[in-house]
């Protein structure tokens, strides 16, 4: 079964079965979509605020942390050969002092 239908325009739905035309649908009108004895849900009460500033503290704790600097000095290894590195004129793997 197939229902062939303009999508803008949902006034005519036809109906056709292994391509043969069988006539218009009819649309089924759908009324209440909960059941008549249901009460409406009461919103509770919104939490009441804490008092802290949390985007203040984000903003605090990123102007201490670039008043700080970058530690250039730690960002250089130690002086000493890699591990794994040749001796480029022995070719033997190169020992740390």
């Amino acid at each position: 079964m197939e229902l062939v239908f303009d999508s803008f325009d949902l006034t005519r739905i036809e109906v056709r079965l292994a391509g043969t035309p069988r006539g218009l649908a009819i649309p089924h009108h759908i009324g209440r979509h909960s059941h008549p004895k249901a009460k409406p849900e009461t919103p509770t009460t919104p939490p009441k605020p804490s008092g802290i500033d949390y985007a203040q503290l984000i903003e605090t704790a990123h102007t201490a942390e670039l008043a700080r600097g970058v530690n250039y000095a730690a960002l250089t290894g130690a002086a000493d050969q890699i591990p794994g590195q040749l001796d480029l004129l022995t070719g033997q793997e190169a020992q740390p002092k």
